[in-house]
Order: C-alpha cells, then sequence, then structure tokens
C-alpha cells in the first residue's frame, strides 16, 4: 500500500497554527480525520496505529495535533479546553473540504476527549460522517467526575492544577487547570445520541479506571449499528503488551465488516 506522508500546517478560526499529518493513499475508499486525547499529540503510538489502520483499508488519514496541547500546534496545554478542541476538529474538516483528497461521509476516529470530540461532531453533521470510531472515549463532564478518584480531585480543585510527566514525550510536563474540568460539567454525548444513525465500534481496556464504567452506558444508548470490544489487561493508552495490536485488528475487521468492497 503506497501512500503521500505529508505534514502541513493551516490556521484555525482564531488565527492559530494546527500542523497535520496527511497520509493519502492510491486509489482511496474513503477519508479518516482521528484525533488525540487530553495532553496528546498526532504521533502517540496509538494515534498512529489508528491511522495506519485505516491507511491499510485504503483510506486517507488526517491526524492533528489540537491547539494548546503539547504537540506542534499553536497555545500551551495550560490553556487546553473541550471547545477549543472541538472548534480545530470543525476547522480542519472544513480546511479539508478543500483538498482534492477530500471524501464525504468520510470516518472520525478519536482517543479519549478526542473521542467525546469525534461523537460531538457525528451529533452535528451525521450526513457527513459514514463510521464512528471514539476509542477509550469520554462521554459527559458528570460521569468523568463520578468515576474519577475522589481524592485526586480535590488536590486537584485545592491547587488549580493536575500536574504530571507525559508518559508518550518523556521529560514533557503537562499542567492541566481545573477550569478544564469545569468546562467538562458541559457536555454529555448521551442525551443527543438519536442522530448518531452511522455504524459506531467501542474499544477500551478492561483495566482503563476512567473511561470503561462510562462504555456500557454509551452502547446501550447507541440506536444504529454499534460494537463494543474489551481488550483484556489494557490501560488507557494501550502500552501493554499486545495491546495496540488488538486494537488494530479489531478496528481492521470492523472496517472491513462494514465498509470494504
Amino acid at each position: 500500500m503506497e501512500k503521500n506522508h505529508k505534514k502541513i500546517s493551516i490556521k484555525n478560526r482564531y488565527n492559530k497554527n494546527i500542523v497535520l499529518i496527511v497520509d493519502e493513499v492510491d486509489n482511496p475508499k474513503g477519508l479518516s480525520f482521528i484525533m488525540h486525547g487530553l495532553g496528546g499529540f498526532k504521533e502517540q503510538n496509538h494515534i498512529v496505529g489508528f491511522a495506519e489502520t485505516f491507511n491499510k483499508n485504503n483510506i486517507t488519514t488526517v491526524r492533528l495535533d489540537t491547539t494548546n496541547t503539547i504537540g506542534e500546534s499553536d497555545g500551551k496545554v495550560e490553556n487546553i479546553s473541550v471547545k477549543g478542541s472541538i472548534e480545530d476538529l470543525e476547522d480542519v474538516i472544513d480546511w479539508a473540504k478543500s483538498q482534492d483528497f477530500y471524501m464525504e461521509p468520510f470516518f472520525l476516529a478519536g482517543h479519549s476527549m478526542g473521542g467525546l470530540c469525534t461523537i460531538l461532531y457525528a451529533e452535528k453533521h451525521p450526513e457527513a460522517v459514514k463510521g464512528l470510531a471514539p476509542i477509550a472515549t469520554n462521554v459527559s463532564g458528570e460521569l468523568l467526575f463520578i468515576y474519577f478518584p475522589k481524592e485526586e480531585l480535590a488536590a486537584w480543585k485545592k491547587s488549580g492544577w493536575q500536574t504530571r510527566e507525559s508518559k508518550s514525550k518523556p521529560r514533557t510536563t503537562i499542567r492541566i487547570p481545573w477550569s478544564f474540568m469545569e468546562e467538562m460539567l458541559e457536555y454529555d454525548v448521551l442525551d443527543k445520541l438519536e442522530k448518531v444513525n452511522m455504524p459506531v465500534v467501542l474499544i477500551v481496556g478492561d483495566k482503563d479506571d476512567i473511561s470503561l464504567p462510562v462504555q456500557q452506558k454509551l452502547y446501550e444508548k447507541l440506536k444504529g449499528q454499534k460494537e463494543l470490544h474489551m481488550i483484556r489487561g489494557a490501560t488507557h493508552c494501550f502500552r501493554e503488551d499486545g495491546a495496540l495490536d488488538e486494537v488494530k485488528d479489531y478496528l481492521d475487521s470492523w472496517i472491513k465488516k462494514h465498509f470494504n468492497d
């Protein structure tokens, strides 16, 4: 499978740079936009793995670094917001509409908060989305608060920050403001899922303490073709031996089942 790999910088609605990776395949059968999670970036192993799986099925992929994260786009992670991330996804899709590789309907895939953003986009533009893969996804601020460890939330609120080192980019510190958690309370994808009528695949690790508890609620609310697959022994970013390979294999089978000729 031949592909044209290129890095592109575009401007979002606020004139900030968004850096993208476009992997354009020969004779494409489709297009997929792929979105990382909170504090993530487009070169994380699982994000690259999602893209490789779509490419393997002759689907062109666009991976973006949202603004205000630890990737190459403008901004600092201290200013991260759900609203800004959703707007970046919208702006990238709007830009892609002017490109030769654009095809509609397209696929959306996202990890964690990126999954939340892709569901919100699909609820708003169901006619544009061919298939949806929100992986280890968040679904609402309310449920995030319920299942997040209480002592961790209390410490975060008291200091105003959650500070941790990125496991995907060692020696990089991520500082997430408490305002992000307060903003998350404004979002709940479970209320508008009647518009999400395209095939959906949910994949999550059975050791993912944050995302796992909400997957069944999301699965039950979905009305169309849907699948839920749990990866045994896997945590949130599928770093365990064999976990990401299983994610890729399941995603590959889902694409072939629903979308390949």
